[in-house]
């Protein structure tokens, strides 16, 4: 029995700490929508720093915008054990998502001070840069960078809808750092998040100890046809994309049922050029995401693809075009934190379920460098990149337990 084997985090100043970020971006359905590098994304920021320094952290930002708040350890030479995640939402996102993981590590910082325990090792929140992805692609890109998997150049010329780009938009809000966007040692990275699934709610479950989060795999199908009168043309002459588009559809879905039940397949954006009511589209482009935690089947998976794509356009007379927007394999947390983490569980005395990740989070990048765990609670049904998504507040001050005393044992 140790000193801080009662600890436990301030639930409810915790949840006041979701509550007041939460109305920066607050949407009228009760969600929030702080895409990066805005102006809300900016004053979100602003307030972690501050309570962060009013916490006695030192504040640092490197070039990508990431933000690093430290608290001191008795010795300043040990690698620190980190925490964190996002402050950017979805144009229509949640209250919790991202957020959660940098306020518990904000609130793991509160209660250590409360309790007067100073840790051997630092310890550090971090915020990193455009999690989401949803205003510039690809996503996880301020983890991505610090992590090798992207460079700063390549970042920075990522641009929105709008054409304003990524290194421009951080210049502008005041949050490109002087300091290197890239790797130093940790001790260990962990990351909580609400699971954006139905499972722990389903299983009844209020942890979930992660091993490893499934890959996914980024791409714009581009079909282009020959556009002509909607009236006076017939169909069986027609090179419309979308008669290979819904081939194509239609054997996907079936290709993620065949590789169930872990495998995913989603259609989140398309685009018809010139896109006229009454005009048969010469090109149609749409994103694909196509997910699995085994490696071997989401390569099996892309080969299917894209045989799929190449037959159907052959079928109806349209050339079919694939282009890798990005592409994150399957990752295996390290042995050390998921022990920690599934240690912290069992001393605290929480339900629990081994799983791993459906989403991609900041830690995948993380893990390439350092070792790493995360943790997961349950969100009401399942609902996650939604206005509706909620958590319960004793499942959230669990979760930051558990990554309060997983941060403690990886920093005496």
């Amino acid at each position: 029995m140790t000193a801080s084997s009662n600890l436990r985090v301030n639930g409810q100043r915790l949840w006041d700490s979701l509550m007041e970020m939460a109305t920066i971006g607050a949407t009228a359905k009760g969600g929030c929508n702080r895409q990066a590098l805005t102006e809300l994304d900016r004053d979100g920021r602003d307030l972690f720093v501050r309570w962060c320094r009013e916490a006695g952290c030192s504040i640092d930002i490197d070039a990508m915008g990431n933000i690093f708040a430290r608290r001191p350890g008795r010795n300043p030479d040990l690698p620190p054990v980190l925490t964190g995640s996002h402050l950017d939402t979805q144009p229509t996102g949640g209250r919790f998502d991202g957020v959660y993981g940098v306020l518990a590590g904000l609130e793991v910082v509160r209660s250590l001070n409360d309790a007067g325990i100073e840790t051997e090792a630092p310890l550090e929140v971090a915020v990193w840069t455009n999690e989401e992805g949803a205003r510039f692609s690809p996503a996880m890109i301020g983890s991505g960078v610090w992590s090798g998997e992207f460079d700063l150049d390549y970042a920075y010329s990522r641009t929105d809808k709008d054409g304003k780009t990524f290194g421009d938009e951080l210049q502008r809000i005041g949050y490109r750092g002087q300091t290197a966007a890239k790797a130093r040692p940790l001790a260990a990275a962990f990351e909580v998040h609400i699971e954006q699934g139905p499972i722990l709610e389903q299983e009844q479950k209020q942890i979930g100890v992660l091993s490893g989060v499934q890959g996914m795999h980024w791409y714009d199908l581009t079909l282009v046809g020959q556009p002509c009168h909607a009236g006076p043309s017939p169909m069986e002459g027609r090179r419309d994309p979308f008669m290979a588009l819904h081939r194509i559809l239609e054997q996907l879905y079936r290709l993620a049922e065949d590789h169930g039940p872990w495998a995913r397949v989603t259609f989140g954006d398309i685009r018809a050029e010139p896109g006229s009511r009454n005009t048969v589209p010469e090109q149609l482009v749409l994103a694909v995401d196509l997910r699995h935690p085994d490696q071997q089947i989401l390569n099996a998976m892309d080969h299917s693809f894209r045989e799929i794509a190449a037959a159907a356009a052959a079928e109806v007379g349209v050339e079919a075009s694939i282009r890798d927007e990005w592409r994150s394999p399957a990752v295996a947390f390290a042995p050390q934190c998921v022990a920690a983490v599934r240690e912290s569980v069992a001393d605290l005395g929480y339900s629990n379920k081994e799983m791993v990740s459906g989403a991609g989070h900041d830690s995948v990048y993380i893990s390439r460098v350092a070792p790493t765990g995360m943790i997961f609670v349950p969100c009401e049904k399942g609902l996650s990149h939604n206005e509706a998504e909620n958590a319960q507040p004793e499942d959230l001050e669990a979760g930051a337990n558990v990554l309060l005393h997983a941060m403690l044992k990886m920093a005496s």
